[in-house]
């Protein structure tokens, strides 16, 4: 059976009557727009708008949003018909299973489950800073982080994901009207930033618009890892500022628009999808790009770029007090506070509904797709809630933001590239939205996606490749034995309704002879666990070398850093033939009678070994490239 097995849309439908793994319908037009409002303002403008302009564009970082968004409304088209056509949870993850398959479905998923992740951990943490900051403009003496064991804790964000969490298990309806009222406090609070700074404007900031480049000393753009993949591939010197930066700029800031791909996950929990969702999405990203232009505007004329780049965590709060407005400061952090909190609970939602959809069709544990009798997804939810805690608590937010924009923007191509091949897959199927100018547009769409991610860092590909590999690891593992499209397929004899009396006959004649089916496992399969075995010891002495000090990473010769990197590889290359064969195998035991089956025939036996060294492989893969990671930073 192919890796690009689809989901129909009959399977799409039977999810809904398992009552025990399905989500109430109680979100109305509002409750949509307004949660694409809720994640969305204070991702970008909050936490990400001015850190931007000081490291990456100065004040070109204006335009860097409005690229953002042109990018981002032409993606949101696709999201639209998508989710209005198929409103079932899981958003890119679904809508890949049905035109693209499994495979592919499992990579965006995983890439969402990363982009959520690392948002709500990002997010989670900047809140823990303007909270300090609160307490700083309060004279409040009240130590925000603690050390355990050496290691800095935060606890403001495991308060507020613990708090989020726990309503978000009570129910999706009473999250959405806190949601709304913390909302309109947030769209205040931005009104008022651009009012208030509009009085502080200095046309002078504006100059020059797009800073000329220079060479990258330290800060985001700097060194081979953290320029972007771009420069890197154009042979150009690591550079902050100039046309790089610029686009550079609009990556990073493309942070600002997710919300709209996590209103997606929403699509089960609304009442008449067809018309609630296209107008929810689209309302919410006219809103949310004004805004964010218009106080980007606001900040880059109120202080330099050079002021902002000179501070230590450059934000909207910390422009404010550049220019001597400290009761605005003040006031803005409070407000931005109370903003960023709905931008937590939206993610931590979306989150748990990208999982339980992948959890559903049996690529994670099913267990974890159960609802309790609220509607939600609870003991989920609470576990995604610790994971975000402990990340938000320890991790460097500054180090994680990036990671939100590759994953985010994958989902992106794929959602564009799938359009065009659901219309073909279903072409009569109802859509609330039709994206206009298809197939063009959605692959316009899909090809500016991939140009904005060559303009992220290249440590932050690495780390892409690494989270990647480890989720084939865990595909080939796991998803793929248990894959409910997969058992059901193998589970449906095709040749049953051929047969007067049930299929026990007509097998016989078409399918081979008992005893006459190949084996199960054969040569590729024996080659490609001597070539993974080789790399798995290869790269496990390596790795603890390194760790107990015999050889440190700086001393690696490079040709062994790539061989480690690549000596999986034809490994790997092999099993996937090896599984192909296998696979073959068991659909011809899937057309015999039951009683001329092989002893040894079940679904799963063949694939077992195959699959495996796949996983043994990719996981090997995972590994090389973190010692490959290791050894950059030492060098570099």
């Amino acid at each position: 059976m192919s890796l690009l097995v689809k989901k129909s849309f009959d399977q799409v439908e039977e999810d809904f009557e398992d009552k025990d793994r399905s989500l109430k319908r109680e979100l109305g037009v509002w409750d949509i727009a307004v949660m694409g409002v809720a994640v969305a303002v204070g991702a970008g403008i909050f936490s990400v708008g001015a850190q931007a302009a000081a490291e990456y564009a100065g004040p070109s970082v204006i335009l860097s949003f409005v690229i953002a968004a042109v990018i981002c409304g032409l993606a949101v088209m696709n999201y639209a018909e998508f989710s209005s056509s198929v409103p079932v949870s899981g958003s890119a993850y679904t809508f890949s299973y049905l035109s693209l398959g499994e495979l592919v479905a499992w990579i965006i998923g995983w890439d969402l489950i990363l982009e959520m992740l690392m948002a709500a951990s990002v997010i989670s943490g900047y809140w823990g800073i303007y909270l300090s900051s609160v307490f700083e403009f309060l004279h409040v003496d009240l130590p925000t982080t603690f050390a355990v064991g050496g290691v800095t804790v935060a606890w403001p964000p495991v308060v507020i994901v613990a708090f989020f969490t726990t309503l978000l298990v009570l129910g999706t309806k009473l999250t959405s009207r806190v949601n709304s009222v913390l909302t309109v406090i947030k769209v205040s609070v931005t009104i008022f930033i651009i009012v208030a700074g509009a009085a502080y404007i200095d046309v002078s900031n504006y100059s020059p618009f797009l800073p000329p480049a220079e060479p990258a000393t330290d800060g985001a753009a700097s060194g081979v890892l953290t320029q972007s993949l771009l420069s890197l591939l154009s042979g150009a010197e690591p550079t902050r500022y100039g046309v790089y930066g610029l686009f550079g700029a609009a990556a990073l800031v493309f942070f600002a628009f997710i919300g709209f791909d996590v209103v997606a996950t929403t699509a089960e929990e609304a009442r008449d999808p067809q018309r609630t969702l296209p107008r929810g999405i689209f309302g919410g990203l006219a809103l949310v790009s004004v805004l964010y232009i218009a106080v980007t505007i606001v900040v880059t004329g109120m202080v330099s770029y050079r002021d902002l780049a000179a501070t230590e965590d450059p934000s909207l709060a910390t422009a404010f007090k550049l220019v001597g407005a400290n009761w605005a400061g003040t006031a803005i952090t409070i407000g931005i506070l109370i903003g960023l909190t709905t931008v937590i609970m939206v993610l931590l939602l979306g989150l748990a509904r990208v999982i339980f959809a992948m959890s559903r069709d049996g690529l994670l544990p099913r267990g974890l797709s159960h609802t309790s009798s609220r509607g939600t997804p609870a003991r989920l939810q609470v576990a995604g809630g610790i994971v975000v805690a402990v990340i938000a608590a320890v991790g460097d937010v500054g180090v994680l933001s990036e990671m939100i924009n590759i994953g985010t923007l994958s989902a992106f191509i794929v959602v564009s590239f799938s359009v065009p091949v659901l219309r073909r897959r279903y072409p009569d199927l109802p859509r609330g939205f039709r994206v206009p100018g298809s197939p063009w547009v959605p692959i316009l769409s899909g090809v500016l996606c991939i140009w904005l991610t060559t303009n992220l860092a290249v440590e932050t590909w690495l780390r892409f490749i690494v989270w990647l590999m480890v989720g084939l690891a865990i595909y080939f593992g796991y998803s793929y034995s248990h894959s409910r499209v997969r058992l059901e397929a193998h589970a449906r004899n095709p040749l049953a309704a051929l047969s007067p009396d049930g299929g026990a006959a007509s097998p016989r004649s078409s399918a081979p002879e008992r005893g006459g089916s190949r084996p199960a496992h054969g040569t590729a399969t024996r080659v490609a666990g001597v070539f993974i075995a080789l790399a798995v010891v290869a790269v496990a002495c390596e790795a603890a070398a390194l760790i107990s000090g015999v050889r440190s990473a700086e001393a690696m010769p490079v040709p062994l850093v790539w061989g480690l990197i690549l000596a999986a590889v034809p490994g790997v290359a092999v099993a996937h033939r090896a599984l192909r064969r296998a696979d073959a195998v068991e659909r011809e035991w899937d057309l015999l009678s039951e009683g001329d089956r092989p002893a040894e025939a079940a679904a799963g036996v063949a694939v077992r070994t195959p699959l495996a060294l796949l996983s043994a492989g990719y996981a090997t893969i995972a590994i090389a490239v973190v010692i490959g990671i290791v050894h950059a930073v030492e060098v570099l």
